[in-house]
């Protein structure tokens, strides 16, 4: 239950849920050395996510859900982990054995 304080009267209103979901989860944690940074990685599998899974950059504090086609996109990795290009290329080509 959520209080809020309007006019110094307290209501009590109920907390809307879209999903509230317990599920199993395989994590895999990982890293390694690129030629110019360290990749923290931890890679979330589950059935949600259309059978995409999870990644999240621990040292970065980025994530993104990847699928083998997120992969193939130009600039998609950049972007979402705000890598150069070359940083990128090794994590796509890291995740391209994972995923």
């Amino acid at each position: 239950m959520v209080l809020e304080q309007r006019e110094e009267i307290f209501i009590m209103t109920e907390r809307f849920f879209l999903y509230d979901d317990l599920i199993d989860t395989k994590t895999r944690f990982v890293s390694f050395m690129g030629e110019n940074q360290r990749f923290d990685l931890a890679i979330i599998q589950s059935d949600r996510y259309y059978g995409k899974q999870l990644v999240l950059d621990i040292q970065g504090n980025r994530f993104a859900i990847i699928g083998t086609d997120d992969l193939d996109e130009e600039g998609y990795l950049e972007y979402a982990f705000n890598l150069s290009e070359e940083d990128a290329e090794e994590l796509r080509s890291f995740l391209r054995e994972t995923v």
